[in-house]
């Protein structure tokens, strides 16, 4: 019996195939040019312009619905406004307080380290402990 060989061109991988198909995202301006030309499509075009554009029809009636309900239109990305200087002032003092609160914390669970070693070598003493006062409000 003869064993198949693979040719060098059989065992490469392919370039122009993906490894994980990927989404694809069309913006609203895409949309509504694909919508468009759809429209414009004589019978018997549409198959050929879905190909062309790698969709389904599903997406055509998904976006006709969005287009007569002019949810197409706020699909379309706004300008985001520069931060003010208060906004930028107010996140800075965030961070800081949330630098600050890190470093408090951590002091805070040094010291109850500590205190936790001193009752234990207290109580190994013997040496009794006074009982804190209490904040209780009558």
């Amino acid at each position: 019996m003869a064993s198949k060989k693979s040719t060098p061109d059989q065992s490469t991988h392919d370039p122009e195939v993906r490894s994980k198909a990927a989404r694809t995202h069309w913006s609203a301006r895409d949309r509504l040019r694909i919508l468009a030309a759809a429209d414009a499509c004589a019978p018997g075009e549409l198959g050929a312009l879905l190909r062309r554009e790698g969709i389904y029809s599903s997406h055509l009636a998904r976006w006709r619905r969005q287009r007569a309900e002019g949810e197409l239109a706020a699909l379309t990305p706004k300008r985001k406004a520069a931060p003010t200087p208060e906004a930028q002032r107010q996140t800075a003092e965030l961070a800081r307080l949330r630098r600050e609160n890190q470093r408090l914390q951590a002091k805070l669970a040094q010291a109850e380290v500590i205190i936790d070693v001193q009752k234990k070598l207290a109580t190994l003493l013997g040496i009794t402990l006074p009982v804190p006062p209490t904040d209780a409000q009558d």
